[in-house]
């Protein structure tokens, strides 16, 4: 069995309680051994950038900061979806956070084959 558990997060600044969820279930799920993604999508991919989850915060959650460095602390990685991305001007010259990385449709594809994909309502 692959533990490989993917992690899909399309919401940034938009929504905090909606872009936190998905990095509290990445983070727990390094901190237990297993190997997370995150894969940003639309929004989500700004979270990418230095200083942007650090203006993301939820009463009664953790900072999303603290929990986008537990996941890269532990091993865990940061997706951001390439076509967002770009659309959003963020490019391979752009500084991303430590554990992100931008990443074409193809291989994302292949790591939900084959891993297992979470889906947080």
């Amino acid at each position: 069995m692959n533990d490989t558990l993917l992690f899909p997060s399309s919401h940034g600044e938009d929504a905090p309680e909606r872009a936190t969820v998905p990095f509290i279930a990445a983070a727990t799920a390094v901190a237990s051994g297993q190997r997370a993604i995150v894969v940003c999508t639309v929004d989500a991919v700004n979270v990418g950038l230095p200083g942007v989850a650090d203006r993301i915060e939820e009463e009664g959650m953790p900072p999303l900061s603290d929990l986008v460095r537990q996941v890269a602390e532990g091993g865990g990685e940061i997706w951001l979806c390439s076509a967002c991305a770009t659309k959003r001007g963020i490019t391979g010259d752009t500084e991303l956070v430590p554990g992100a990385s931008i990443v074409g449709a193809a291989r994302i594809v292949e790591a939900l084959t084959e891993g297992r994909a979470i889906t947080l309502a």
